[in-house]
């Protein structure tokens, strides 16, 4: 005789991140005190780390360029002037020497002496022609005369390397000033991200926005979660960053900045957020670094932004 067994029936529930589930307490203790944790990288854009015990100091020097270039600005006026200063003294100093040995300065009111460079009586003036030699002013009241041979070679060797100088001092102040890092301070991060559920699908979204009419041309997103993580082997890896997907393979990482846009990661099994429940994310110390990279239409440069989350 048949006998009716009921058997059991396995329901298949698609996997939730822990974030979704029901079985986790969903009340978080509002007594919990707030820690003040130290960011890894800044609101202004600075990176929050110190680099102690470098001894190979030298290498800042072998590029000396970059290096006055990332120095602020009260230092980069500073050394623009000591070296024109400096330079002009030095210049001055010799063309002195030279009207000094040759003796010139005995000779100041003797029309029948011709001096290496006319009116030229002391160093200020030397001074003075040295800055209209290096400047290329020349007002025409102190002139060399083609009696002096070394004058000559002085002349060609300020000339030269006045012409080095200013293209290195002029050409850094101008890269320091049209650097487009700058740009950055029109485009507009979401000041918090939030966790919902969109098309069906738990994500991770934020907004970004630029205020400027010119646009951002090939612009790119990319985004990272600073977390300190410990292996299976036990090693304790301090700020490590992984890469959270917000478009990579479907195309959405490259924006059409004209409006502001609400830039969405699925949290999946492939996110670093999808072992973290509800409870356990206001107690988690991580930090989300948001870069927006892409052409500055009004100079032609590469920019980029850095949001914080």
């Amino acid at each position: 005789m048949d006998q009716d067994v009921e058997s059991p029936v396995a329901i298949h529930q698609p996997k939730l991140p822990k974030q979704a589930r029901d079985d986790l307490p969903r009340h978080i203790s509002r007594d919990r005190t707030k820690r003040k944790i130290q960011r890894y990288v800044r609101k202004d854009g600075k990176c929050n780390v110190h680099h102690g015990n470098v001894r190979e100091t030298y290498r800042y020097l072998t590029d000396i360029f970059t290096t006055l270039v990332d120095l602020k600005w009260r230092f980069n006026l500073l050394i623009f002037v000591m070296v024109y200063t400096v330079t002009w003294l030095f210049f001055g100093m010799i063309w002195w020497l030279i009207a000094y040995i040759r003796g010139d300065m005995d000779h100041i009111e003797d029309p029948s002496w011709t001096p290496c460079v006319t009116n030229l009586n002391g160093f200020v003036s030397a001074f003075l022609f040295s800055i209209e030699t290096e400047t290329t002013i020349g007002y025409g009241y102190r002139v060399i005369t083609d009696k002096c041979p070394e004058g000559i070679i002085l002349l060609l060797i300020q000339s030269v390397l006045g012409s080095i100088v200013n293209a290195f001092m002029v050409g850094c102040m101008f890269v320091k000033i049209s650097q487009p890092k700058k740009r950055a301070e029109t485009l507009v991060f979401s000041t918090h991200a939030v966790i919902s559920m969109r098309d069906g699908k738990l994500c991770l979204m934020f907004r970004v926005g630029d205020l400027r009419n010119s646009h951002i041309v090939e612009a790119s997103i990319r985004a990272k979660l600073i977390k300190s993580k410990q292996t299976s082997e036990g090693e304790f890896i301090p700020l490590n960053q992984t890469d959270i997907n917000v478009g990579y393979y479907t195309g959405d990482d490259r924006l059409f900045l004209v409006s502001p846009l609400i830039i969405s990661h699925e949290i999946n099994q492939q996110s670093p957020f999808w072992e973290i429940s509800k409870a356990q994310l206001p107690k988690e110390e991580l930090e989300i670094v948001v870069i927006l990279e892409g052409m500055v239409e009004a100079t032609g440069k590469m920019g980029f932004a850095l949001g914080f989350l």
